[in-house]
Parts: structure tokens; sequence; C-alpha cells
């Protein structure tokens, strides 16, 4: 038994010793090192921020995108705008409606000579031909965060490169010209901007200008710059034909022409917000601002080496909070820390309120299982906590589009509200995987007007979007969580998850007991 038990263990580790050696990195290249161009007072979006600069001096301006349709169309007339740069970085990058017609705008800024530089997380890029057809135009240049080998499987490179491949880069930003960004929870893709009819994630970003895309696109550059950062045409070995290139070309020109009518394109036409653009006539709010961001190195290095985490960055907002805390985390799994801090501030007064995915609303299950560990002792330690009911109807929210519109609904906002004076807005969860494994960035705000707005709509909505719980003791001392909502304008009392059945709680119940919380 012994021996076999060794002649297990060591074909393990030699099958993963080969499979490591099969998913090695290219390392015979060139990385061409760049920077944000700095000279760009003179540009359009130059000139407008120097307005605002001689108003508010030092301070940056904000403007909060909270309709995926807005959200789409700032990116989309900030490209048509740029004439010197675009510098953008997400996490995902899916071949849809949303990221063809944000391909045309890249490709549409650099036919006028604008330098574009894309950088995309390697966690779902797997169509390099489309990587490699942007990245053949001359002013674009496509590169991929912490890839994957090509010479071997994913689900294989999982378990040789654990712990390298399993670390991603979540950040999501845009920045034009040095002089305007946009920065939030939105990837680019169908649901992350209400186009999807079967999913729609509640999400949110924030529109700024004036000194804070300086300082964005300095964390751009140490991420483009980073070892971790492969050009794409690296990893595709084979350049793409000159076929290949002029076939991919046409295939783009030919979907964006035959959604000329549909509501995204129009929308860079007709809607209020390209109106107000073109107007110049946005109404922004202005202020101090901290970029708040984990440092490229921070994926090659311990869990416990903090200096280059983001959290350290966000704990002084914490402690000076006086009177109230509003979360808004979809993925939240406060661990044992994350719950003695948030009973801890409701235990010297602050009142916390949380705003989650409910088990029926979350797109990933084991999340809400480590989640759900924890509801009872926060709920016992003065927080208030909220799950997101995912059958929202346009009466109940109001809602023109996005949550009131799909068969789905599901948050995917990151944003707190610190004492209705300060709101942090990003790639920023609440959970071990974005504490201690991925990469985040986001911006700390002092924008009173924002954090007011914010907290009203939380006073004023929450109690028809999700449901509260409420922690309920019998005479006999038994806990048990009961969940308060509304469907159908009537009143509802759920003593187990809401709109989910049996057998999925018994599973999610189950993968609770499991020990992969620090993997959540």
């Amino acid at each position: 038994m012994k021996n076999t038990l060794r002649f297990v263990c060591f074909f393990i580790l030699a099958a993963t010793g080969g499979l490591a050696a099969c998913a090695s990195l290219p390392t015979d290249f060139i990385r061409h090192p760049s920077s944000a161009f700095t000279d760009t007072q003179d540009t359009r979006l130059g000139r407008e921020a120097s307005k605002g600069a001689v108003t508010h001096p030092g301070q940056s301006g904000f403007l909060m995108l909270p309709d995926g349709l807005d959200a789409f169309t700032a990116r989309a007339l900030l490209a048509n705008s740029a004439e010197r740069s675009i510098d953008a970085q997400y996490y995902l990058y899916h071949n849809d409606l949303i990221g063809k017609l944000f391909a045309w705008q890249l490709v549409k800024a650099a036919n006028r000579g604008v330098r574009v530089r894309l950088l995309v997380d390697d966690m779902e890029s797997r169509n390099d031909l489309a990587g490699t057809v942007l990245d053949s135009h001359p002013n674009i240049a496509v590169r991929l965060f912490n890839p994957f080998s090509r010479n071997a499987g994913r689900a294989f490179q999982f378990l040789a490169r654990w712990g390298s491949v399993t670390r991603r880069m979540h950040n999501k930003t845009m920045v034009i010209d040095n002089q305007a960004a946009i920065v939030g929870g939105r990837n680019i893709g169908n649901e992350y901007f209400e186009a999807d009819p079967d999913l729609a994630f509640g999400d949110l970003d924030v529109l700024a200008v004036g000194p804070v895309a300086q300082e964005l696109s300095t964390v751009f550059d140490r991420y483009w710059n980073s070892e971790l950062a492969y050009p794409v045409s690296v990893l595709k070995g084979e350049p793409p034909t000159e076929q290949e290139i002029a076939v991919g070309k046409k295939e783009l020109e030919n979907f964006v022409a035959a959604q000329i009518h549909s509501e995204y394109v129009q929308a860079l036409f007709h809607s209020d917000l390209a109106k107000k653009i073109e107007d110049k006539n946005l109404n922004f709010e202005w202020g101090e601002v901290q970029v708040v961001f984990d440092q490229p190195e921070k994926i090659l290095h311990d869990f416990k080496d903090t200096r280059y985490h983001l959290a350290p960055m966000l704990a002084p907002y914490l402690k000076d909070l006086k009177k109230e805390l509003i979360l808004f985390s979809p993925y939240f799994v406060p661990g044992e820390p994350g719950t003695a801090l948030l009973t801890q501030l409701a235990s010297r007064g602050v009142r916390v309120r949380i705003l989650t995915n409910s088990l029926a609303s979350n797109d990933v299950g084991l999340v809400h299982a480590g989640y759900s560990k924890y509801r009872k002792a926060l709920l016992r330690g003065g927080v208030e906590l909220y799950e997101l009911n995912k059958d929202l109807s346009r009466e109940e929210t109001g809602a023109k589009r996005g949550w009131g519109g799909s068969s789905k609904a599901s948050l995917h906002a990151k944003s707190f509200v610190f004492d209705r004076d300060r709101v942090f807005i990003g790639s920023f969860n609440l959970d071990p995987r974005s504490l201690e494994h991925n990469t985040e960035i986001g911006l700390v705000m002092t924008a009173p007007g924002i954090g007011r707005e914010m907290g009203e709509w939380f006073d004023r909505n929450v109690a028809h979007l999700a449901f509260r719980l409420e922690l309920k003791t019998d005479a006999y001392g038994f806990e048990q969580l009961l969940w308060h909502g509304v469907e159908k304008g009537n009143a509802v009392v759920y003593t187990h998850e809401p709109e989910v059945g049996f057998w999925r709680r018994l599973v999610i119940g189950f993968m609770s007991l499991w020990p992969i919380e620090s993997q959540l």
C-alpha cells in the first residue's frame, strides 16, 4: 500500500512537472516599453479639462454612469474625441455586440492616428486571432496580462501553475488623451451594458476629468510595462496572414454596418448623454480624489506581502467613519477579519448597510456559499444585510432599462459610501479574491453630492430591490433567518433562500462546508 501511494505521488509530481514545462511562456522577444503622452493640454479634452481647472484648481470632476447605455455611449464618444491616445485595461473582453462596437471605436481612432494600447487579462482571451487582427494595425498594440501558455490546455495549467494563473488582473479603466478616464465595475460585454436580454448586471462607472486622469495613466503604464504583460502577437506565435487580417477587418465592418439602427449605435447620436457631451453641458461634481490600486507585482508575491495591495489604502476611510457606511458588493465574503471590522463599526454607532446578491441573483454560487457562513454573525453584530431580488419588474424599480428589463438581475457594482461624504467606485469586491489574489483599482472621491445621491437612492429603493435579512431568536434560543421583501407590490417573508429550489439550497449549503474560502 505504501509503495502504491509513493508511486501515485511520484506520478502526480512528474506529471505536474511535465505540464509546467509544456505550459512555459515565450522568453525570446522584446517587450517595448511605452508611457502615456503628457503633452495633451492642447487636445479637445485637454482644453475642456483646463476650463474646470480654472474654477476648481487641483481638483477633478466626476460624473456617475449608472445606466449601461450611457456607460457605453461615454466610452464610444470619448474614443471618438481622442486625438492622441486611448489606454484601455479590462479583465474580460467579450466578442459580442458591445465588444465589436467598442473595437470599432478603437479602430476608427487608430485610423485617425491615435495611439491605442489595449491590455486585457487572459482569463477568457482565447480568440487570439481577434486580438492579433487589432494588433496588426500600426497604431494599435494589444497585450495580455498573466497569460496562459498556448502549448497546453488551460485545465492542465490550473493544476500545473496553481497560485499563478489563478491570480488575475481584475482592473477596469479607460483613459483618453491623458485628460479623461472611466473607472468602475464594467467589463466589455453585453451583460455589463444592459444589452443581454437574459442577464442584466446592475453596475456603476464614473467618468472623471482633471488631474486624476494623469494618475490613472501612470497606473496603466505600470501594468502595460510589467513583466506579466505579453504582446498578443508573441503568444500567437505565427502572425496572422494578410488574408486573415483582411477577413477580420471586413467582418467587423459588416457587423457594425448591420447595427446602424441598433439602440447602441443610435445612442451615439441621439441619447441625452450624447447631446450633453456635444453641447459641453456635463454636470461634473468637483473634489479631491485618491486613486487606490493594487500594483501588478501583487500577483508575483505572497498574499501576506501587503506592500503591493489596495486594501491598506482604503483602511483610513473606514477608520474615520462617524455615522454611516453603505456597501455595494456583488461578491461579498467578509471572512472573520471583515466580519469583525464591520461589527466593530456597528458597535461604535456607525450604521452599516450592505447590498449584495442573493443566491438566486448571484452568478457564482460558490461565492454565496462562502458569504452565507457570516450572515448570522453580521446580523448579531448590528450590520444590516440586503440581498438583491433577481426578479425585478419595471413597475417596482421605476427603471427604464437594465434591472427592470431582463429575465434575471444581478448586482455587479462595487461601491462604498462613507458618511455620504466620500465615495469609492471601482473593481474591488469585499472577498478574498480581491483582497489577496487579483489586482484591483478604484477611486475614492470627496464628493458630498454624489454621496448624498447614492445614500438617498439606497434609502428610497432598497426595500423594493432587495430582501432584508432578519435574525429571529425563539424562546429556546434557536436562530432563524428571515428574508423580508416585496413581490408584485406585496410584502413577502421567506424562511429560506428566496427564488431557488430545494436542491440548489442543499448543494450550496454543502459547499459552504468546504475549505475553499481563500479562493473565493
